[in-house]
């Protein structure tokens, strides 16, 4: 398996690391990205054998998440939806959706993204399934869906009247037939991956059929799975942090100045330390409670944020144009601090932070 990761390296440090900054706001420029790993057949890693996928165990997987993050925060995070996507997919009893769509994902000729975050926020449901004849009716608002004009069909979750949830495949466009829609707002403004086109989708009485539905869960499934993954985003901040600790190395192999290989040297080795400490986990996941497993994401989240830091300080001025590499990954560094964010990984950053001061 290290051959594949071999293998992605060279594509990304030849086709993606030198185009990182116009990757970041050129949906274009992402979509070329995206089909690159595509050719490789490497969009769905984790997709068993029988379905024309590599079957990726989980190290080696988390090192492709640490490893493309490394290089585009925005290609990471929008494979990273399509991954996703898969492993709903892989997990599904709809035998007949497994068969349609998996063998054409490794290769991305079906890409598919995700809309399900809405799940995690309080209060009533933004989007609710109603079951009629022959399957569900949907309306209401996925406030957050990444890929339009990218990902043909996403996956959504909407809540059941008795609080259960139904997972299913829509299309990824505006649609009208008859009093039925779903309407796209506008891509959203945001300040890093402006690339990846996130909008929010409004369905209006949309019909998902039943043979588009790939699971129903039952009531807090949402919330006990993010407790089972919560230290699974961490490597996408590793890359990022790696990313912010490549610009502090190049700046001192210009410069020569040693405080500057003193500061590389000791991030880095908090890095690896940090690194070591989470795969450890991953692989005895017994042997730690959930609480410290939330300590160790805000370490690493707390880590690529002062790394990307770093990589701005020793940039100097440059570093506030839009167009330089530093920016990009301190934004990036902002994006992965809040992906998947639940209130209990809030609270450990925040205690992170709050704690991580030096007192004289």
């Amino acid at each position: 398996m290290s051959e594949l990761l071999q293998q992605t390296e060279f594509y990304l440090k030849q086709q993606v690391s030198p185009y990182a900054n116009q990757i970041d706001g050129c949906s274009k420029s992402l979509h070329q990205a995206l089909n690159g790993l595509g050719e490789l057949g490497i969009l769905g890693l984790r997709i068993p054998q029988r379905w024309g996928g590599p079957q990726l165990d989980a190290e080696t997987f988390f090192k492709f998440q640490e490893l493309i993050a490394r290089y585009s925060g925005a290609l990471a995070f929008l494979q990273t939806q399509h991954q996703s996507a898969a492993g709903m997919l892989i997990q599904s009893s709809n035998a007949q959706l497994q068969a349609e769509y998996l063998p054409r994902m490794s290769h991305g000729i079906a890409k598919i993204g995700v809309g399900f975050s809405h799940l995690r926020r309080l209060g009533n449901p933004s989007i609710t399934a109603i079951p009629v004849t022959g399957g569900y009716q949907l309306n209401g608002i996925v406030p957050w869906v990444t890929g339009w004009g990218i990902f043909e069909e996403f996956i959504v979750a909407a809540t059941l009247p008795d609080g259960q949830s139904v997972w299913g495949l829509v299309p990824f466009s505006e649609q009208k037939i008859g009093e039925s829609k779903i309407a796209l707002s506008f891509p959203m403004l945001l300040c890093a991956m402006t690339s990846t086109n996130t909008v929010t989708a409004t369905l209006t009485q949309w019909f998902l059929p039943q043979e588009k539905v790939i699971s129903i869960h039952p009531v807090g499934w949402i919330q006990n799975n993010d407790k089972t993954k919560v230290l699974h985003a961490s490597f996408l901040a590793f890359g990022c942090a790696r990313a912010g600790l490549d610009i502090v190395e190049t700046a001192f192999y210009k410069t020569e100045l040693s405080f500057i290989q003193e500061a590389f040297n000791a991030l880095n080795q908090e890095l690896n330390q940090c690194r070591s400490q989470i795969f450890w986990v991953q692989n005895n996941p017994q042997t730690l409670k959930n609480s410290e497993k939330y300590k160790l994401r805000a370490w690493a989240i707390e880590l690529a944020m002062r790394c990307a830091h770093a990589a701005v300080t020793v940039s100097s001025g440059a570093a506030n144009l839009n167009s330089h590499s530093a920016q990009r990954i301190y934004r990036e560094a902002l994006v992965f601090t809040v992906s998947g964010q639940t209130t209990e990984l809030m609270v450990a950053t925040l205690e992170r932070i709050k704690n991580c001061r030096e007192i004289d």
